[in-house]
């Protein structure tokens, strides 16, 4: 069955399903379409009593009016115009919305992060490296935020263009002192996010966002960050995701170089002084994948006994996470089995799913 975009993203903004799990049902059902036709069946049999929240074909037909009066566009994941940097992240969201030019997506990229109350000498040197790096036609990706990331979105707009990824939705700046500033990179390079328009951004969209900006590029630059702050989250993200990861020493008397010090110190991230130290980088940084394993269609395995698989399972489960490569070992079903159950728990809100491949029993409120 083939999949219209409407259905993606029905699917997409169905209650429950995150990126991990989107990826899962597509792979389980065929297509976006028959997924969601079967979320009310898979919650009732995983023990919900209140069925999922599906938006209504007309709920979809209106955010994609919303969106294209705004002036922006859907990319959708396994299409052409998605970027194959962020395709490659195990989470990577199934839909971005984009206002510019979504063309930039899969350019050459490098993130620049960093503190949001950064020193002047910090906001001058990312905003110089960032137009350096647009001379030599390099998109720098950034997350708008104030300090940093607003210096050398600025920087890069001297010079060349430039992608901000934002934690709410296209239509809500934020802060509100950038929306300038929002509204000139909209027009000379392209803003993206993933969640719907008139979404305020709360704390958790941040982490997402920053998986955005990591997963975008070929590596990213962290300018100064203390040892505790978003910028290390982005730094952490892209050294997960097998990218590049270089930093500007800062001193030691200032707790806005910590972060940056400290991945150094590591062995985690490269050194930094100028563009030319990244520039010089880039022909050595590896962009090869690694061979993916097929995903099996699970709509074409044998019958399963769902209730035993689901009760040897739970009774494997704690809060404590466990690999789901344990559970495997640990029970006489076979992991395209547990796949099947596992998504079925999931989606039905009794567990989590965790970073390192790891499943939790949530614990009812």
């Amino acid at each position: 069955m083939s999949d219209t975009n409407p259905d993606r993203l029905r699917l997409a903004r169905s209650e429950g399903v995150g990126p991990v799990t989107y990826r899962k049902l597509l792979a389980r059902f065929g297509s976006a379409a028959a997924a969601v036709e079967a979320l009310p069946q898979i919650a009732r049999a995983a023990g919900r009593a209140k069925p999922p929240t599906i938006p209504t074909a007309d709920a979809i037909a209106r955010e994609i009016e919303a969106v294209t009066k705004f002036g922006a566009q859907f990319v959708f994941a396994d299409t052409p115009a998605y970027p194959p940097l962020l395709a490659e992240l195990p989470d990577a969201p199934p839909v971005l919305m984009v206002i510019g030019n979504a063309a930039l997506l899969t350019a050459r990229a490098i993130a620049l992060v960093g503190s949001r109350n950064a020193s002047a000498n910090g906001q001058r040197l990312a905003g110089q490296i960032a137009a350096d790096l647009a001379v030599h036609n390099i998109v720098v990706i950034s997350g708008l935020a104030r300090g940093i990331d607003a210096a050398a979105h600025r920087g890069a707009l001297t010079r060349g263009t430039t992608i901000a990824c934002v934690a709410g939705g296209l239509d809500v700046p934020y802060p509100e002192e950038n929306a300038a500033l929002q509204a000139e990179i909209a027009g000379a390079g392209a803003v993206i996010s993933e969640v719907p328009l008139g979404t305020t951004p709360l704390a958790r969209h941040f982490p997402r966002r920053n998986r955005l900006i990591a997963g975008l590029t070929l590596g990213t630059l962290v300018v100064e960050a203390a040892l505790k702050s978003g910028s290390l989250i982005t730094a952490r993200i892209a050294l997960e995701a097998n990218r590049e990861v270089f930093a500007i020493p800062g001193s030691p008397l200032d707790p806005r170089g910590r972060g940056g010090n400290a991945l150094i110190r590591a062995g985690e991230a490269r050194l930094v002084e100028s563009a030319q130290d990244i520039i010089d980088d880039l022909p050595l940084i590896p962009r090869l994948r690694l061979p993916s394993s097929p995903t099996p269609n699970l709509a074409t395995l044998a019958p399963l006994d769902h209730a035993a698989a689901t009760a040897s399972l739970l009774a494997l489960l704690s809060p404590e996470p466990t690999p789901v490569d344990d559970l495997i070992r640990r029970c006489q079903f076979s992991a395209a089995e547990v796949a099947t159950v596992l998504l079925d728990l999931e989606l039905a809100g009794r567990i989590e799913t965790l970073p390192g491949n790891r499943v939790a029993l949530l614990t009812p409120p």
